[in-house]
């Protein structure tokens, strides 16, 4: 496993090397996650085994629509974040740090749990932030993969590209939030950058790993068609046109009380996105199923209905292919 640290010169102090905040955390301190502490030996992570939400959920949930659909995962997550988003959703347990949680679940019992549900692919790593709890992923990937499930990160792919790696390997989906495609966004609002993250959606589209991409639109912020223009064009050329992205609409949260992104602002950034994407879906559109159906992009016939969560699979093979003119849209059915 790659190292996550190093010395700093001739201080007790270490440098976290897992994510590009590279923070120098003096003894008895954290990182910015919170959760990364220097003991005065090495860096450890204090949230280990200790979980914040645990539930079997539909895949399309995480959100990964071209990823075993129809089918369940079981999810879990802990507590912390390496990134400060004043608009995050899930800020109740990612921007808190409960380091003496009394629920622990070591990752041997979490793969018991998700073996014996029949009904279950895997394990999908996510409500807070899987890449801050790196040594309890990697621990728990391998003893799924093992057992012969699926690993499922849900990440803002805020994280070095060694550290990365490994958990590609034990990875199955990616599912990568690409905040925004500019950079001063990710720095006023984020408190981070793009590049890593853009460095991370290019490595696991080269890895052939499954990634899909969403992309939050917040009014005012990131929600211009220039700006949908430039992102969609580099994932085409990036990780490929076939890659998913989900266009999710904000409401108000955390530090922010703008109102809601207007429905149809979304609707024209999934037009403008889809003139560079073979499929563009839509979220958080209360009250309506709009952008939620994949089509043939040969054809344009509907291969999957999508209700909610109810997912049906009408216009495919069982190899994943358009039952009307044979292009294949899923590799992982």
């Amino acid at each position: 496993m790659t190292k996550l640290y190093e010395k700093y010169e001739n201080t007790d102090s270490l440098r976290c090397l897992l994510c590009p905040h590279s923070c120098l955390i003096h003894r008895g301190d954290t990182g910015v996650c919170g959760v990364r502490e220097n003991t005065g030996e090495k860096i450890s992570l204090t949230t280990y085994g200790i979980i914040s939400g645990y539930a079997l959920d539909p895949i399309e949930k995480k959100p990964l629509y071209h990823f075993y659909p129809g089918k369940y995962i079981i999810s879990v997550g802990s507590y912390g974040c390496n990134l400060k988003c004043d608009f995050c959703q899930n800020y109740h347990i990612s921007q808190h740090i409960e380091k003496n949680g009394t629920y622990r679940l070591p990752p041997e019992e979490l793969v018991s749990r998700a073996r014996k549900n029949s009904d279950n692919i895997g394990i999908a790593y996510t409500y807070n932030e899987p890449v801050i709890w790196y040594e309890y992923v990697i621990d728990a990937g391998r003893l799924a993969a093992s057992a012969g499930l699926k690993n499922v990160m849900v990440t803002n792919g805020y994280i070095n590209r060694k550290p990365l790696a490994d958990l590609i390997d034990v990875t199955d989906a990616f599912n990568i939030d690409l905040k925004a495609f500019d950079n001063e966004f990710y720095r006023k609002y984020t408190g981070s950058s793009l590049k890593p993250v853009m460095e991370a959606i290019s490595d696991v589209a080269a890895s052939g790993k499954h990634l899909e991409i969403t992309t939050l639109i917040l009014p005012g912020l990131n929600d211009s068609v220039d700006a949908m223009k430039r992102e969609a064009e580099w994932i085409a050329t990036t990780a490929g046109k076939n890659v998913p992205l989900h266009l999710s609409r904000y409401f108000p949260m955390y530090k922010r009380d703008d109102p809601p992104t207007p429905a149809e602002t979304i609707v024209i950034l999934k037009e403008t996105a889809s003139e560079y994407l073979d499929y563009v879906y839509t979220g958080n559109m209360t009250g309506t199923d709009y952008g939620s159906d994949t089509l043939c992009p040969s054809c344009h016939s509907v291969v999957i209905k999508r209700h909610g969560y109810h997912t049906s699979l009408t216009g495919l093979t069982g190899e994943g292919r358009c039952l009307k003119c044979d292009e294949i849209i899923l590799k992982w059915i």
